[in-house]
């Protein structure tokens, strides 16, 4: 994060993390725990809050300057993420709302749908099985009686 600019004074509580407030120079703006690297630089590690200058707001855990672990990123366009971060992508089991209301809950790798998962449309109508990335051979549509 040396490329940033710092807003607030930096604040530790001895040996825990480092507790920051940054806006970056292309106006993205981060506020949480950071970490100083080997090289004594501070990267985001914790838990945090960035909020890009396009509006997409990721609150969740960093590690070594990455999302990594569980977090939250919402997008202008009013489509949410919700569960595990690998190496800034959706990776791993999440829950994806997209701007019509429909929802995919399942796992994800590399930011693609991938895996057992379940579908439910935006007139509530729910389909479960095998994703991969944009396709989706073989859905089931549970039926409620």
């Amino acid at each position: 994060m040396s490329d940033k600019k710092e807003e607030d004074s930096l604040r530790s509580d001895g040996d825990g993390p480092i507790r920051v407030s940054f806006i970056f120079p292309n106006g993205d703006r981060y506020e949480g725990e950071c970490s100083r690297s080997a090289s004594g630089v501070l990267v985001r590690s914790g838990k945090g809050k960035h909020i890009s200058a396009s509006g997409i707001t990721y609150i969740g855990e960093w590690c070594e300057d990455k999302m990594q672990g569980r977090g939250l990123m919402q997008h202008p366009s009013g489509a949410l993420y919700e569960g595990e971060f690998k190496d800034n992508m959706y990776h791993g089991t999440g829950t994806y709302t997209f701007t019509d209301g429909s929802v995919y809950k399942g796992p994800f790798h590399e930011n693609r749908l991938q895996g057992e998962g379940t579908f439910t449309d935006k007139q509530g109508v729910v389909w479960t099985g095998e994703f991969h990335g944009k396709a989706a051979l073989g859905l089931k549509m549970q039926h409620t009686l």
